[in-house]
């Protein structure tokens, strides 16, 4: 038969954040370990910092024995409850434009300003045929 756990919000164990009161949140499940405070090696300041927030990363980052998460289970005293935690935001992926070489930089100039490049055509044919009638 499964076990009733108690919900608790992480607004809710945010609030025990004291040396004579913490809790700590690690894989969705709430602990109490205002008793073990002063036995934990890291000290009390590690498991102060650690409340208020999903603390997972900083409990698997330090390494634990198996020892310490059999420990763990007797300080157990319920589960987060996920529908109480912030949906994060999806974030938007922009593409970052490549730079252009500089050949394709002076073909989209020209696109963009073509009334130069059609002046100084103009301009050399009407200089080429001015001298030519010179002659």
């Amino acid at each position: 038969m499964p076990t009733l756990t108690k919900l608790y919000s992480m607004e809710e164990a945010a609030t025990h954040n004291k040396q004579d009161d913490c809790w700590v949140v690690i894989d969705g499940k709430v602990y109490d370990v205002t008793s073990y405070m002063d036995e934990h090696p890291g000290g009390d300041d590690v498991l102060l910092a650690a409340t208020g927030k999903d603390a997972t990363d900083e409990f698997e980052d330090a390494g634990h024995s198996k020892d310490a998460r059999e420990l763990m289970e007797k300080y157990f005293i319920g589960e987060l409850d996920e529908s109480s935690v912030p949906a994060i935001p999806e974030l938007k992926i922009y593409k970052k434009e490549q730079p252009k070489d500089s050949v394709q930089k002076l073909v989209d100039l020209t696109k963009q300003y073509w009334l130069v490049p059609v002046s100084i055509v103009t301009i050399s044919v009407a200089v080429s045929v001015l001298f030519s009638r010179k002659n």
